[in-house]
Protein backbone atom coordinates (compact mmCIF):
# COMPACT_ATOMS: atom_id res chain seq x y z
CA UNK A 1 0.00 0.00 0.00
CA UNK A 2 1.13 3.04 -0.82
CA UNK A 3 1.32 6.22 1.48
CA UNK A 4 1.58 9.93 0.94
CA UNK A 5 4.33 12.01 1.66
CA UNK A 6 2.48 13.88 4.56
CA UNK A 7 1.60 10.73 5.88
CA UNK A 8 5.69 9.05 5.04
CA UNK A 9 6.66 12.25 7.51
CA UNK A 10 4.22 11.67 10.57
CA UNK A 11 4.97 7.80 10.01
CA UNK A 12 8.98 8.92 10.51
CA UNK A 13 8.35 11.36 13.26
CA UNK A 14 6.45 8.33 15.36
CA UNK A 15 9.40 5.61 14.60
CA UNK A 16 11.77 7.83 16.25
CA UNK A 17 9.77 7.58 19.31
CA UNK A 18 7.07 10.48 18.68
CA UNK A 19 3.54 10.59 19.80
CA UNK A 20 0.32 11.89 19.13
CA UNK A 21 -1.99 13.30 21.38
CA UNK A 22 -5.56 14.74 21.02
CA UNK A 23 -7.66 17.21 23.14
CA UNK A 24 -11.19 16.34 23.43
CA UNK A 25 -14.45 18.19 24.15
CA UNK A 26 -16.88 17.96 26.39
CA UNK A 27 -18.94 15.50 24.30
CA UNK A 28 -15.98 13.91 22.94
CA UNK A 29 -14.72 14.77 19.73
CA UNK A 30 -12.16 15.71 18.85
CA UNK A 31 -10.90 19.66 19.25
CA UNK A 32 -7.49 19.93 18.70
CA UNK A 33 -4.58 16.96 17.73
CA UNK A 34 -1.22 17.22 18.75
CA UNK A 35 2.17 15.50 17.43
CA UNK A 36 5.16 15.57 19.16
CA UNK A 37 8.53 14.59 18.20
CA UNK A 38 10.74 12.94 21.09
CA UNK A 39 12.09 15.68 21.84
CA UNK A 40 9.04 17.03 22.80
CA UNK A 41 8.72 19.69 19.83
CA UNK A 42 5.35 20.01 18.26
CA UNK A 43 5.17 19.47 14.51
CA UNK A 44 2.19 21.45 13.23
CA UNK A 45 1.67 19.91 9.84
CA UNK A 46 -0.66 16.62 11.23
CA UNK A 47 -4.42 17.46 11.21
CA UNK A 48 -7.67 15.74 11.82
CA UNK A 49 -7.66 14.34 8.12
CA UNK A 50 -4.18 12.41 8.29
CA UNK A 51 -4.91 11.27 11.58
CA UNK A 52 -8.14 9.48 10.19
CA UNK A 53 -6.43 8.43 7.42
CA UNK A 54 -3.47 7.10 9.59
CA UNK A 55 -5.67 5.12 12.25
CA UNK A 56 -7.64 3.61 9.19
CA UNK A 57 -4.83 1.85 7.57
CA UNK A 58 -3.73 0.81 11.06
CA UNK A 59 -0.22 2.22 11.13
CA UNK A 60 -0.76 3.91 14.23
CA UNK A 61 -2.68 2.66 17.39
CA UNK A 62 -3.45 3.56 21.49
CA UNK A 63 -2.88 1.39 24.13
CA UNK A 64 -4.74 2.17 27.38
CA UNK A 65 -6.32 5.19 26.37
CA UNK A 66 -2.88 6.37 26.44
CA UNK A 67 -1.13 8.90 22.92
CA UNK A 68 -1.22 7.23 19.64
CA UNK A 69 1.98 5.40 18.64
CA UNK A 70 3.45 3.96 15.31
CA UNK A 71 2.11 0.27 15.03
CA UNK A 72 3.88 -3.02 13.46
CA UNK A 73 2.05 -2.24 10.28
CA UNK A 74 3.07 1.44 10.22
CA UNK A 75 6.26 0.23 10.52
CA UNK A 76 5.97 -1.64 7.40
CA UNK A 77 4.41 1.04 5.32
CA UNK A 78 7.48 3.52 6.59
CA UNK A 79 10.02 3.86 3.94
CA UNK A 80 13.52 3.78 5.52
CA UNK A 81 15.32 7.36 5.80
CA UNK A 82 19.10 7.22 7.00
CA UNK A 83 17.99 9.41 10.44
CA UNK A 84 15.52 6.68 11.50
CA UNK A 85 16.44 4.85 14.65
Amino acid sequence: MDISRDEQRILHLLAQGGKILLKKDERKTIHEIICLTRDGSRYMACDLRLFRKLKQKRAIASACGGPYRVTRRGLELVRAEPDNR
